[in-house]
């Protein structure tokens, strides 16, 4: 109740106030949740350019202007990621990393998502110029109900 509140205060009689609350800024690479926490971050600060940059095949998103358009109407994004498993194949390191998140949009409304990201890097050691970092190779992810915390999937598991 009080967080409808907060949102409807925000959106209506004091946008300074909502404004005011953008998460700090959080670009990590470290690890694959950490990632994932990173395209989140940027979603919620409204930096779409950022977040489409953390997919390493553009082709399988739709065009950046459709991407950042599905992201108009969210107002508030949150994510908690589960244990991740990291496993090696052929010269990558894969980072299957389970995910829940809420979202609030414009009209109040929550959502929850749940499921999977894969993420990737090439061995570091054998890259050349340019440097390719770690990226998200994949994701799947599905409406569910909440709450937040018993939303992460258990596991996930990484491409065969």
């Amino acid at each position: 109740m009080y967080q409808r509140l907060l949102l409807a205060l925000c959106l209506f009689a004091y946008p300074a106030i909502c404004a005011a609350q953008e998460p700090a800024y959080s670009d990590d690479r470290s690890d694959g949740a950490a990632l994932v926490r990173s395209l989140y971050n940027a979603i919620a600060r409204k930096e779409y350019a950022r977040a489409y940059s953390y997919f390493s095949d553009k082709s399988a998103l739709a065009d950046y202007r459709t991407f950042a358009e599905g992201y108009a109407d969210t107002v508030t994004v949150e994510v908690k990621t589960g244990t991740v498993t990291p496993e090696g194949a052929a010269g990558s390191l894969y980072m299957p990393v389970p995910v829940a998140v809420r979202s609030v949009d414009k009209a109040g409304k929550e959502h929850f998502f749940a499921g999977c990201y894969v993420t990737r890097m090439a061995d570091a050691a054998i890259q050349e110029p340019p440097f390719t970092p770690l990226l998200i190779d994949s994701a799947e992810l599905e409406e569910t109900d909440g709450p937040l915390d018993t939303a992460v999937p258990a596991k996930c598991h990484p491409p065969s």
